[in-house]
């Protein structure tokens, strides 16, 4: 089991070059992702960790929501990279929007007011937990996926667009579908710089 998960881990990759053309089911790729959402741990239980999975038009929606915000931002002469890098989420086939409930950090933070300063970073890293199992989940499945940080210029429209809950705070967009192409190698620093060993 080990190995699977070490495995599993280490495919795990940016991967930018995805097409909607997903053979996999919709039911497995939710249950998939529900499985993570429920077994992440998160500081005092506080499962202040929320997803929307969108597919389909809603899926398309939140690109386009993307586009014209940036069209507003990045230059002309500047935004035919920013269009082609918004068009490559487009064609995925889903996206997996990750959301942090305000409102339960807050609640934790004055109840136990001596760790209050702790909640939101706890909050933030139990989140990031949860997206680092979602995508290589995923990626078990055979999906490539990448991770986008669009928030919080598009936060207000793609609250509008999935009508969640005001104190929904958006942290990350996940596009993901079939890969087109493997991700090229990545670079590792060597683990001794990283990892100290005490006996």
């Amino acid at each position: 089991l080990m190995n699977n998960f070490t495995t599993a881990v280490t495919n795990r990759r940016t991967n930018y070059a995805l097409s909607k053309d997903v053979s996999i089911s919709q039911e497995t790729i939710i249950k998939t992702i529900e499985d993570m959402v429920r077994e992440v741990p998160s500081a005092f239980n506080m499962q202040s960790g929320k997803v929307v999975v969108a597919f389909g038009e809603t899926h398309d929606k939140i690109w386009q929501i993307a586009m014209d915000t940036l069209r507003g931002i990045v230059p002309a002469a500047n935004f035919a990279a920013t269009e082609e890098k918004i068009n490559s989420f487009a064609a995925a086939y889903g996206t997996v929007l990750y959301f942090d409930d305000i409102s339960i950090v807050e609640k934790l933070a004055d109840q136990f007011p001596l760790y209050a300063q702790n909640f939101p970073v706890w909050g933030q890293q139990a989140n990031g937990m949860m997206q680092f199992a979602i995508w290589t989940a995923l990626t078990d499945l055979g999906l490539g996926v990448n991770l986008q940080h669009y928030n919080p210029l598009i936060d207000d429209e793609v609250k509008k667009l999935t009508g969640v809950p005001e104190e929904w705070k958006l942290i990350a967009q996940m596009p993901f579908g079939h890969p087109l192409q493997k991700p090229d190698p990545i670079e590792k620093a060597p683990i001794e710089e990283r990892v100290k060993i005490f006996k």
